[in-house]
């Protein structure tokens, strides 16, 4: 049977769009959405540091109807799950040492979680300096990781396998200025799981950048949120890289 895990594992070059259902609820969904599709994202991604359950709710059902990419949860809290999305990233927050986000909110969310049909992909998390305070740093209460410190975020994601995560997930967050180096994704990728990298990546140049240092997916979202003619640009990469493929 095929699963969205076995698709990452398998992903080269791959773009997930993220969308915040805060931001999601103010917007021209149809316009959007449209918009959206027409720049085939190999995956959606669906999550916020302050989303309430109504929005978050409200915002997998619309983007399930609605669009054809794999659906996933990138959860801010233990509310943000869904059963209609087709899989979420079971993320602990590696990089800080806040217990709610290394394990209180997954024994909060287990129960519901277990009894749905859903597919659960245990992920490193790593939060990156990307030049700025973030959401993610305020809400969680942690430090990220100095950006030029590619050692340490290289033990940690080799920690997190050791733990049993399947996946490693280095974001700047939402808004950095910096996005995450060339040289610290090599270091990462050197433990050979796949490799997500999300925040302050701007332009579809910095979208190649981060595949060619050995990202499997580039995360892209508050782009979008400033200027939602990005998914134009966005389509023309995709529809390069499928002709070259």
């Amino acid at each position: 049977m095929s699963t969205v895990y076995n698709r990452i594992i398998n992903s080269q070059n791959a773009i997930a769009i993220l969308i915040d259902p805060d931001k999601f609820s103010q917007q021209n969904s149809d316009d959007f959405l449209r918009k959206l599709n027409l720049a085939q994202p190999d995956f959606i991604f669906v999550g916020g540091s302050t989303v309430s359950k109504t929005d978050f709710d409200t915002c997998i059902l619309e983007l399930k109807k609605k669009t054809f990419a794999p659906l996933i949860i990138f959860p801010g809290g233990a509310h943000q799950i869904h059963e209609a999305a087709d899989c979420i990233l079971f993320l602990s927050l590696l990089s800080g040492r806040n217990p709610d986000y290394l394990i209180g909110h997954h024994i909060a969310a287990a129960d519901e979680i277990s009894k749905m049909k859903i597919e659960v992909i245990p992920t490193s998390y790593l939060l990156i300096d990307g030049g700025k305070k973030t959401s993610v740093e305020f809400v969680s209460q942690t430090t990220p990781i100095p950006h030029d410190q590619e050692s340490l975020a290289r033990k940690i994601a080799l920690a997190g396998m050791l733990q049993g995560k399947k996946i490693t997930y280095l974001d700047a967050g939402s808004g950095a200025i910096n996005m995450v180096s060339q040289s610290m994704i090599k270091q990462v990728k050197t433990i050979n799981l796949p490799l997500i990298i999300g925040g302050g990546i701007r332009t579809i140049e910095e979208v190649k950048t981060v595949h060619g240092a050995g990202a499997n997916i580039v995360v892209i979202g508050n782009r979008i949120e400033e200027d939602i003619e990005f998914l134009l640009d966005v389509a023309n990469y995709q529809k390069n890289k499928n002709e070259m493929a």
